[in-house]
Formats: structure tokens, sequence, C-alpha cells
């Protein structure tokens, strides 16, 4: 695994491919932070990196936002997710739902996705099922406006602790 000091010289491609899975299949947030090297510490290369997120345009954004799976959803059901997905996931006991829970999970990912276009994005690993079904059912609620800034904060927590595993592999 890369330090801070190694990230810090490796060209935009190689930057890139190193960071790119810190934002759900969406490389192109890395390669916009790229120019901003020599990041000081992680929480300059996290900062960069969310800048560049938040700088993006509304429809790169919610590419982004798009790129995540469903909690508990299809992909899970078929091994599909990333390595970083399955583990978050299974952090929040996600692997471990009853079947009952399951489609309880199953119906809201739907009526989140229909309501907002988008899938349910909470950070797994700073919850439990249950505060991601209340989580769920609460932001049912709200507007496509604040649903869509809430969904790239909690982007941020998970890239946060995507890039701090990242850095203390080392």
């Amino acid at each position: 695994m890369p330090s801070l000091a190694h990230l810090n010289q490796l060209d935009r491609p190689a930057f890139a491919a190193a960071l790119g899975h810190l934002f759900e299949h969406s490389p192109w947030v890395a390669e916009t932070a790229w120019p901003e090297r020599p990041f000081r510490d992680a929480a300059h290369l996290h900062s960069a990196l969310c800048a560049a997120m938040r700088a993006a345009p509304m429809d790169k954004q919610l590419a982004l936002i798009r790129a995540h799976p469903d909690l508990a959803g299809r992909l899970a059901q078929q091994n599909r997710l990333t390595a970083e997905s399955t583990r978050e996931q299974a952090s929040a006991g996600l692997d471990r739902l009853s079947d009952d829970a399951l489609a309880v999970f199953q119906t809201n990912n739907a009526a989140y996705l229909a309501r907002f276009g988008f899938p349910f994005i909470i950070c797994a690993r700073l919850n439990n099922r249950a505060t991601i079904l209340a989580a769920m059912q609460a932001r049912l609620n709200h507007s496509l406006e604040a649903e869509f800034a809430t969904a790239l904060d909690e982007i941020e927590k998970i890239a946060q602790l995507r890039l701090n595993d990242l850095l203390q592999a080392n």
C-alpha cells in the first residue's frame, strides 16, 4: 500500500489508479485532485479530493452518486460489490439480514430510487442496520436537493474512511 510520500510522487494515471477506489468507480475525482500535490497530510489530500468532487458539474456528481450500489441490494446478493463496499456493508451487518429484513431494505431501496433517481447513500461503517433503515425511511421525506447534498456528504465520509484504511496499511 502506498504512503502519502509515494502518492505525491505518482504521475496522474498512477495516482488515479491508486486512489480511484476511494470514490466508487470514479477515478476522475483523484485525477482531478492530482495537480494539488504535494499533499501535506491525509487531511489535505482528503480535502483536495472532496473539493474536486464538489467542483465537478452536477451531471458528473450524479454519475458518482449512481455508481454506488444499493445497500443489501442485487449486487450484494450476487457478490458483485467492490471489495470496499462488501466490507462496509458487512460492517453494518447488511450481509447477515433475514429474508424479511432483506425484503424491507429492498423495498426501501426501490422507493428511494423511484423518488430521487439515485441510490440511497449512507456511510455504512458509521451506522448499523437499524440506523440505516431509520435514515432511509426519514430521508424519503426530504427534497431532491437535500438528498443530493446528503449523498455527497456521505460519499465524503466513505472516502475519508477508505483513505484512512489505505494509508494505515503501511
